[in-house]
């Protein structure tokens, strides 16, 4: 840090296991990846390639070695796995894994039906080859899936070989965890972290507001999700309190007794 601030929240070190930001790179050239390395790199832990970004995406061998080299790991996009999946070109996808030397994955069935017990089992089998982030939810605004179901789902994704579990959102957070309107399912979360450990879960939660309503309920080291590059720096500011919307969460202070 630059100076020194009495009262800020304690924030949890590399390698994290809460407190965990992961951003979304949907496209930055290599220079972008530098210049957000040069910023925000100290921030931010994971990495995603959006959805099938990795496909399209030139000198990507390259720019997964830039986080590489800033001790960033990365992954592709879940989208990405079930695009194999439907094509039934599943051994294909941990041959492109160990072709860019991937040591995580994402499994995920946001985009198309897929009994729970098999994704369990795509997990189990990825579990064997890399780390493994499953996401739980689905991509369509009309599909409203009960809290004992996400809990249900989550829990045996973990059994499965899971490391952490993610709460869709989308890159915009407007299904899954949250309402059309981004307003947060709050009832569903609550319930959800009756059974799952917070620790284990990253909430996708790409609008600023939804990044506050987390940190207010589970504190600065929850972990967060679908970050945009240029919001990574912002979000750690909301996570020491020194954004006004967090401002007074972690002070000891009463704003009444301002002294001069």
């Amino acid at each position: 840090m630059n100076y020194f601030l009495t009262d800020l929240p304690e924030r949890t070190h590399k390698p994290r296991q809460s407190g965990f930001t992961m951003a979304m790179d949907k496209g930055l050239s290599l220079r972008e990846v530098e210049d957000f390395l040069s910023v925000a790199g100290e921030y931010t832990d994971i990495v995603k390639f959006g959805f099938g970004t990795s496909f399209v995406t030139p000198n990507l061998k390259e720019k997964i070695n830039l986080y590489k080299s800033a001790g960033i790991p990365t992954y592709f996009g879940g989208t990405l796995f079930e695009a194999f999946v439907i094509r039934n070109q599943f051994e294909d996808y941990i041959k492109v894994l160990e072709k860019y030397g991937m040591e995580y994955a994402e499994v995920s069935d946001g985009s198309i039906e897929m009994d729970h017990d098999i994704k369990c089992e795509y997990i189990n089998k990825l579990s064997k080859h890399c780390t493994v982030l499953s996401e739980v939810g689905s991509k369509d605004a009309e599909k409203i899936i009960p809290p004992y179901k996400w809990i249900a789902q989550m829990q045996a994704e973990l059994d499965a070989g899971s490391w952490k579990v993610i709460g869709e959102a989308r890159e915009g957070g407007n299904v899954g965890l949250f309402r059309s309107s981004g307003e947060v399912r709050s009832g569903l979360v609550e319930e959800i972290l009756t059974q799952i450990p917070f620790e284990k879960i990253i909430w996708e939660a790409p609008q600023k507001a939804q990044q506050v309503w987390f940190i207010k309920l589970l504190g600065a080291n929850v972990n967060l999700g679908n970050i945009a590059p240029n919001e990574v720096i912002p979000l750690e500011t909301l996570r020491l309190g020194l954004r006004g919307d967090t401002f007074m969460d972690f002070l000891d202070i009463d704003s009444n007794e301002i002294t001069r």
